[in-house]
């Protein structure tokens, strides 16, 4: 598209990574959560004059959508490895790439370090180097929710991490431990950690998670089921921060690889509900998903995402506060917010399905004030994840369309948090 504010006013509101062409050679490459925001930072007046020189040479620019923030990061790599736009390395600043390395103590340390000059290397292992630090602080400090690790010297107490779980088995605790075997054994806690660390680091990831599966089984059969949880957790994370759903040379193939994924999604989702709904000729344009919020019926709120064609349509999310008395009921609050929504169909729009957060209970619910607009309901139930329709029966999520339920029950849930972070932090503060 050529550069210019009409054209980007029609881009989405979606990640992706963007090329600036200067006769048809790409001159810089960039990633964005927000396509729309980014580019149309790119008219500002306020540019530096590296970017604003960048800009003015370019004579057009291409954007490709991607799943999520972590492939536009692959994929911006993948492509500036690819084309080696001159401008990818004129806007960069003057810092030293960052490194992690792991040092060959007894308990062995995690640092970054931006000078290995000033570093005795020879006794540490290192990775890298990473061109961008914040991304590298952002993987530690997702890692070390998965794999405690130390990055500190020995102290005479335990640090304020081994309070968090962050730094488990903490060594100035270990170090203290006057038992032979007990201390030995905490040693070999901590030195398996670190080999983890090691692994993960190394992308040896499905080695890791078997470890984590295994520590798991392990633990529920000797009925420690809430230390189980805990490693189910980690194997949660470990899944999110390394699977991606689409190769990145699958995007280089085909720019559209996003549309079409969305529209494979949508058709599958279409001939489940076809299928177990009697429902035809559902186009499925806008779909939306509602979820609960509350702590122990503290401040509940509610929350109502939209998709259209697959996308999320952030513009037309809402938020609701639950009013009813009963709020620690998810069937009452449920209840209130469908009723608050067909009140608004007209003006809100009108949805070709909705999804309900919940089991047969919520879905029942919606679907009491709905069917007599013909509008069906489904919910995504937990544990395992499975569509529950109103008629009773449930089908287990898979394929396609699993990935995009997932995806806007995930969503929905996070926007509901959202509004009842801020409730619960200003109660608090106030009653401070």
């Amino acid at each position: 598209m050529e550069i210019s504010k009409k054209e980007f006013l029609k881009l989405p509101v979606s990640p992706g990574v963007y090329i600036f062409y200067a006769k048809n050679t790409p001159i810089y490459i960039g990633k964005a959560i927000n396509l729309k925001n980014r580019l149309n930072s790119y008219l500002s007046k306020n540019l530096l004059p590296k970017t604003k020189k960048m800009v003015a040479s370019a004579n057009y620019v291409e954007y490709i959508l991607v799943n999520s923030e972590i492939e536009s990061l692959l994929l911006e790599a993948e492509l500036i490895k690819k084309y080696k736009p001159k401008y990818n390395i004129v806007l960069k600043d003057d810092k030293n790439p960052l490194y992690i390395v792991i040092t060959k103590d007894e308990f062995p340390r995690i640092l970054t370090v931006r000078k290995l000059l000033t570093f005795d290397y020879r006794l540490a292992t290192v990775y890298g180097p990473f061109p961008n630090s914040s991304e590298v602080k952002k993987i530690l400090k997702i890692i070390r929710k998965i794999v405690p690790f130390s990055d500190h010297k020995l102290g005479k107490k335990p640090c304020i991490y081994s309070h968090l779980g962050l730094c488990s088995p903490c060594p100035s605790a270990v170090a203290r431990i006057k038992n032979y075997e007990l201390r030995i054994m905490n040693l070999k806690r901590y030195t398996q950690n670190i080999k983890k660390i090691k692994q993960i680091l190394s992308r040896k990831f499905s080695f890791v998670r078997n470890q984590l599966v295994k520590e798991m089984k392990t633990l529920s059969k000797q009925n420690k089921f809430e230390e189980a949880l805990v490693i189910r957790e980690k194997i949660k994370t470990l899944d999110y921060i390394t699977q991606v759903k689409s190769n990145i040379k699958w995007y280089l193939e085909n720019p559209n690889l996003i549309e079409d994924i969305r529209s494979q999604e949508l058709r599958e989702l279409k001939k489940i509900l076809s299928t177990y709904c009697r429902i035809h000729n559902t186009n499925l344009v806008r779909i939306e998903c509602f979820d609960i919020a509350h702590l122990a019926g503290l401040h509940p709120t509610a929350s109502m995402v939209v998709f259209e064609n697959g996308q999320e349509l952030k513009s037309a999310y809402r938020h609701f506060k639950i009013r009813q008395k009963k709020s620690n009921s998810d069937y009452d609050s449920m209840k209130e917010v469908a009723i608050r929504r067909v009140k608004n169909l007209e003006n809100w729009g009108r949805p070709d399905l909705i999804i309900v957060d919940g089991g047969y209970g919520q879905v029942k619910l919606f679907d009491n004030e709905f069917k007599r607009y013909n509008i069906p309901v489904i919910g995504i139930a937990k544990n395992p994840d499975r569509i529950v329709f109103p008629n009773g029966n449930k089908l287990k999520l898979q394929g396609p369309a699993q990935l995009f339920l997932e995806r806007i029950r995930d969503e929905a849930h996070r926007f509901a948090r959202r509004l009842h972070h801020k409730l619960i932090n200003k109660y608090l503060t106030l009653d401070s």
